[in-house]
């Protein structure tokens, strides 16, 4: 294969060690992992996780519930407060799949009620530390009337209460980890207590990437839903989630320029390739990749001496050491490993194997793609590849 553009390039064999990894952690703890989709996006992944067993999924979006469904999966969580202006959809999803909905705000269950047309599951949304969005744990009187809400209707079956950790994303300590998993199962838990009497099966759902990937002994919930862990990235390393060998996507990116008086490298590879997700250093700089070589078994751990130190819309830059920028040249193929996999997987909207095989994605597709359900078994090739193969 020839890559002449930047290029997401996929590690099959290290993205299947993740998946197996993380399902056999479910299945020992006896846990339902219902992964969270939204990092790879891509029917072909998803069959993976399907070889394994896996029959539950998260999703960020109604449009991902019907890529994902049109594949032949059935059991799906939009993993986003319910956007009711999405009502029609939802109704055709709910047709046939089984939907679950998550609510924060008591007003949007009267609305589902009078729009639904088919009974889905619902999940409320608490916030137990992140403070992005959700009912604040101890905020009874909410909960109370949002439960009362739910109960008198017969379109919404409560499913349970369900968090995310997204704070831990700020930790590189394994126990500040732990006694962030800790707090939230304790107030899911106290939740569970305090309406076991009223709701005969409640259950508890949580799914961050650091928690269950650093926790060998998950306890008191009844799923996870873990997304990144599907290919891992520099940020999740940097917090503790995954070694260097456990990432397994990788940029490829073409060297288009050199300036020796300030030993710098030009990346044809910029934010709207990467994303502008950033690693501050400990020495105040910004990492915005890692710079890899390639061998005939994969890609190498980082090399020492150049990194990714800034990202406009088209270019990258590197800053080498002596030795280093002399390893370079205009034309040459650089390798990068990024600090955000799931949103440069957006940004490049398909993949290419180091088989060679192109996947889809579903940043990359034609909205008429998901008009009409398709069997899973099915595959079209994407016609909106960002990455030119020759």
């Amino acid at each position: 294969m020839k890559i002449t553009v930047p290029t997401l390039l996929l590690d099959k064999e290290k993205c299947l060690r993740n998946i197996r990894l993380m399902v056999e952690k479910a299945r020992r703890n006896g846990l339902r992992l219902r992964p969270h989709f939204k990092t790879h996006q891509s029917a072909q992944v998803g069959e993976w996780f399907r070889q394994e067993g896996v029959e539950a999924i998260t999703v960020s979006s109604v449009r991902m519930a019907r890529y994902f469904a049109n594949h032949g999966w059935t059991d799906i969580m939009v993993a986003i407060p319910v956007n009711v202006l999405e009502l029609e959809t939802i109704n055709e999803l709910a047709s046939r799949v089984r939907l679950h909905l998550i609510v924060v705000n008591e007003e949007v269950v009267p609305i589902l009620q009078k729009g639904l047309n088919h009974k889905v599951a619902v999940w409320l949304k608490i916030d137990t530390g992140y403070h992005r969005t959700g009912i604040p744990a101890t905020n009874y009187k909410t909960i109370d009337n949002a439960l009362q809400t739910i109960a008198a209707t017969d379109k919404l079956e409560f499913q349970g209460f369900m968090a995310h950790d997204g704070h831990t994303y700020k930790q590189t300590d394994a126990e500040a980890i732990r006694a962030i998993h800790q707090t939230t199962v304790d107030h899911l838990n106290q939740l569970l207590e305090r309406y076991k009497g009223q709701f005969q099966t409640i259950e508890l759902s949580i799914g961050d990437t650091p928690s269950c990937s650093i926790l060998e002994t998950i306890v008191g919930v009844d799923e996870i839903r873990p997304g990144n862990f599907v290919f891992y990235d520099l940020t999740q390393q940097h917090i503790g989630s995954n070694t260097y060998n456990q990432i397994a996507v990788c940029m490829a990116c073409p060297v288009i320029a050199k300036h020796s008086e300030r030993n710098e490298i030009i990346l044809y590879g910029g934010s709207v390739h990467f994303s502008k997700d950033v690693l501050s250093q400990s020495d105040g700089s910004n990492l915005f990749g890692r710079v890899v070589a390639m061998t005939g078994n994969g890609w190498t751990d980082p090399v020492e001496g150049i990194n990714l130190v800034s990202l406009s819309q088209e270019h990258g830059i590197l800053k080498a050491t002596d030795e280093q920028f002399a390893n370079y040249s205009i034309g040459d193929i650089m390798y990068i490993l990024p600090i955000h996999s799931c949103l440069t997987a957006d940004s490049m909207k398909s993949y290419l194997t180091l088989e060679g095989e192109r996947l889809e994605h579903l940043a990359g597709l034609p909205e008429s793609y998901l008009q009409f359900p398709r069997p899973h078994s099915v595959w079209r090739t994407c016609e909106c590849l960002t990455s030119e193969i020759i």
